[in-house]
């Protein structure tokens, strides 16, 4: 049994007490919510308990209350950290428009008429959110708090595969004009058919006697890259850099501190235009993410040992980063 109230407040709704200025009601979620002021009618006071309790409701059943929790949940926390924070920035997107709407009372149609205007200016991001959107209603589905999956049926844009191969001419030109650190993410990226974000990441306690030991950031994929004359040069390289050795980080600057992501793309962007200005025949309209597909084009073997070496987890993930044009046979 709760506390018995105070003579005279008999009249108030549940968890409603008087201030020092206004009637305050404390959910048990451990708001205060002003009413109104002290001195309002009664019946003023039971309107607005009765507005602030249906807001409530209206939140715990709402969209935003239903990504929160997901965003707590082990189930978020099992995902690679690459894919928590695409899905925390896909979040802040999409809860203007959807936040505050009752998550069972969103139809496939409110889903599509999103992608149709979101499409008008990326269908990529579109592409995106649309999987996070039914990441968490399928993630609320199967606890019981909702009836539906709304994304389902709602397809997603087609997506053209980038199929930008870098030759090798093209890649030594811009090596050729890049300042030591940038060479050295270069030549690992290559080496390693690694990702932007994990070679920067790179650790020394992540060299090992075998080789470089790489988890991705992306699959989670852990492997040890064996060391060749090429990756113990670009090691070399970027270790030289730092007067006094980063106990952090392999790609530090001369304070030892890591090198953003921000930074390297603004030395690789500087080192192209140099290399346009120096090599006016070629063409350099290729990311350093393009790094990884020539890495993986540039292998010798069939499609089973580039996924073997790449670390990516199906066949059809490396088919997108295999783009060198094959030369076959042809009849004498």
């Amino acid at each position: 049994m709760g506390r018995r109230r105070k003579a005279g407040s008999e009249w108030m709704p549940p968890r409603v007490y008087q201030g020092k200025s206004a009637y305050e009601f404390r959910p048990k979620t451990g708001q205060c919510i002003k009413l109104c002021p002290i001195g309002a009618t009664r019946k003023r006071v039971w309107d607005r308990y009765t507005e602030e309790q249906r807001n409530l409701e209206m939140r715990d059943g709402s969209m935003e209350h239903l990504v929160t929790e997901f965003l707590s949940s082990p189930a978020f926390f099992d995902l690679a950290p690459r894919t928590q924070k695409d899905y925390t920035r896909n979040a802040n997107v999409i809860m203007p428009v959807f936040g505050k709407m009752s998550a069972e009372a969103i139809r496939p149609a409110m889903i599509q008429q999103y992608m149709d205007i979101r499409g008008t200016k990326s269908k990529v991001q579109a592409n995106r959110e649309h999987s996070f959107m039914s990441k968490v209603f399928s993630w609320a589905y199967a606890r019981g708090k909702i009836t539906v999956n709304p994304c389902k049926g709602v397809s997603k844009f087609t997506e053209k595969s980038r199929d930008r191969y870098i030759t090798d001419q093209e890649y030594t030109a811009v090596l050729q004009q890049a300042p030591p650190l940038l060479y050295a993410a270069m030549e690992i990226s290559y080496c390693c058919a690694a990702r932007q974000g994990d070679v920067l990441a790179l650790t020394p306690a992540q060299l090992l006697k075998e080789g470089i030991l790489i988890k991705q950031g992306k699959t989670g994929k852990v492997q040890i890259k064996a060391w060749t004359p090429r990756l113990r040069s670009a090691i070399e390289i970027a270790r030289s850099q730092s007067a006094i050795h980063s106990i952090n980080w392999v790609l530090a600057d001369a304070k030892a501190q890591k090198i953003s992501g921000n930074r390297l793309r603004h030395w690789y962007a500087a080192a192209k235009e140099k290399a346009v200005k120096a090599n006016p025949e070629l063409s350099f309209d290729f990311t350093f993410h393009d790094i990884k597909a020539k890495s993986i084009s540039d292998i010798d073997g069939n499609p089973y040992d580039k996924q073997q070496i790449s670390g990516h987890k199906t066949a059809a993930q490396v088919q997108v980063y295999d783009r060198k044009i094959p030369v076959v046979k042809t009849h004498d």
